[in-house]
């Protein structure tokens, strides 16, 4: 029978092979971490040799893992950890997170993201400028309350073009991992609130800037409508048709969705939960990551894949969120 400490020791183990790039040997890394021969390592990757506890802090300090995570004695609590934008954390070293994750997921065999959103999903706003403007000032501006926008009307030119790059490549990093987006009608309109409540106070110079915001959403709504058609997640200017099929679209009539990611691997879940708009906390506790891909997979069943096929659902839906986007733009 496994001993809960090997049980732990196994884990540990298991989730640092899933954070290491497929060509790097574990074994290599553990014995450099513990400045340990590479047979003491195998041992301890074996569990032929329990790992000390300091052992275990230093691989856990190492890899940003928890050690709580490891020695779980409540069988009704979830360990998380948290990534929160405040004083000690940029925008830009935020999105370097994402980013860093991004990568860490492409390298993962067998590996899927699903999406279960209730806005556009945080990767698409960065495949337009326009739109990522607008929302990157609406960040900074409202939600972090940085003292650089206490003031300031909307300007693109507030655009920093190291957050524009990073942008970019974090749209180009996520159209190479294999998705599941799940989607419903009411995702247009927390976009559509930001921008008209700007509008009521004032922090527009001009109606222009508007109508350059609501035709970029427009085209970001196109250019998804046009990934979902051909079950391809490309940018635009690449051609499609050269792409491995990498995303699946669902049009969920049932939820309001809760901005949640599932990363599912062939050993490990993985879920983010976002709360207060930009923050987001992170666990692979087993119990919980299964329930929450048994709840996706149920309201997969109950949506419509209108991804590759169903192609009058899929014009009913982007027409749909278009519509409403045009409702407003007759208001400027």
């Amino acid at each position: 029978m496994t001993t809960p400490n090997h049980t732990a020791q196994d884990f540990l183990f298991q989730r640092i092979r899933e954070m290491l790039p497929a060509q790097t040997s574990l074994a290599d890394e553990v014995s450099e971490i513990l400045h340990v021969s590479n047979d003491s390592a195998y041992r301890r990757i074996r569990n032929e040799t329990p790992l000390l506890l300091e052992e275990a802090k230093l691989l856990c300090d190492h890899f940003g893992l928890s050690l709580d995570h490891l020695f779980q004695v409540r069988n009704n609590s979830v360990l998380f950890q948290t990534v929160q934008i405040d004083s000690k954390n940029s925008f830009e070293n935020y999105l370097r997170g994402i980013l860093g994750q991004l990568k860490a997921t492409v390298q993962l065999s067998n590996c899927e993201v699903i999406y279960l959103t209730k806005d556009i999903p945080l990767f698409h706003l960065f495949t337009f400028d326009p739109v990522f403007c607008f929302r990157y000032f609406f960040w900074m501006k409202t939600i972090i309350q940085h003292p650089d926008f206490q003031d300031a009307a909307f300007s693109f030119s507030a655009m920093q073009p190291n957050i524009l790059a990073l942008g970019k490549e974090i749209i180009k990093t996520y159209n190479l991992i294999s998705s599941t987006e799940i989607w419903n009608t009411e995702c247009m309109n927390s976009t559509i609130i930001k921008v008209e409540y700007y509008k009521s106070a004032g922090y527009f110079s001009s109606a222009s800037d508007i109508k350059i915001i609501y035709e970029s959403v427009e085209e970001s709504l196109n250019h998804i409508k046009d990934q979902v058609e051909w079950g391809v997640k490309f940018l635009p200017g690449e051609k499609q048709d050269l792409k491995k099929k990498n995303f699946d679209f669902f049009y969920n009539r049932v939820i309001l969705g809760d901005n949640t990611i599932l990363v599912v691997t062939e050993n490990n879940k993985t879920v983010y939960l976002n709360y207060e708009v930009l923050n987001y906390m992170i666990t692979s506790d087993t119990a919980f990551c299964d329930g929450a891909h048994r709840e996706m997979q149920n309201l997969m069943r109950t949506s419509t894949l209108i991804s590759q096929t169903s192609e009058k659902q899929r014009n009913i839906f982007f027409g749909i969120l278009l519509a409403k986007i045009n409702e407003r733009k007759k208001h400027l």
